[in-house]
């Protein structure tokens, strides 16, 4: 299905099950309904003018920030949970694959020994 233009009003652009087209029969019908989010999609688009230097420093660090992720939001399971999984992305290639998130303590994993 595709989605309405209804994201594109809202602050948050995050796709749900309302913003698709026919949804009351994908909702009936579907056992598992999932959108692909990519917030650096939309912020690549709000870039400031190259004389707004604050602005421009603003923006540059939300962009390092969302480069290269990703989120499958699963709006709809029948037979199981609903949620956000956070992916890494390639664009060049266009391949989703495991986020590397940084290790919480600062001595690396705690591998038992």
């Amino acid at each position: 299905s595709q989605l309405s233009r209804a994201v594109e009003s809202r602050e948050d652009k995050r796709p749900q099950l309302s913003d698709l087209r026919e949804s009351g029969s994908i909702e009936q019908d579907a056992d598992v309904v999932m959108f692909v989010y990519r917030d650096e999609y939309y912020k690549e688009r709000e870039k400031p003018g190259d004389h707004e230097l604050e602005k421009m420093a603003q923006w540059q660090a939300i962009m390092e920030s969302v480069h290269g992720k990703a989120e499958v939001i699963i709006g709809k399971q029948r037979h199981g949970p609903i949620g956000t999984v956070e992916l890494s992305f390639e664009g060049r290639f266009t391949r989703f694959g495991n986020l590397a998130k940084p290790w919480q303590g600062s001595g690396g994993p705690d591998v038992g020994f």
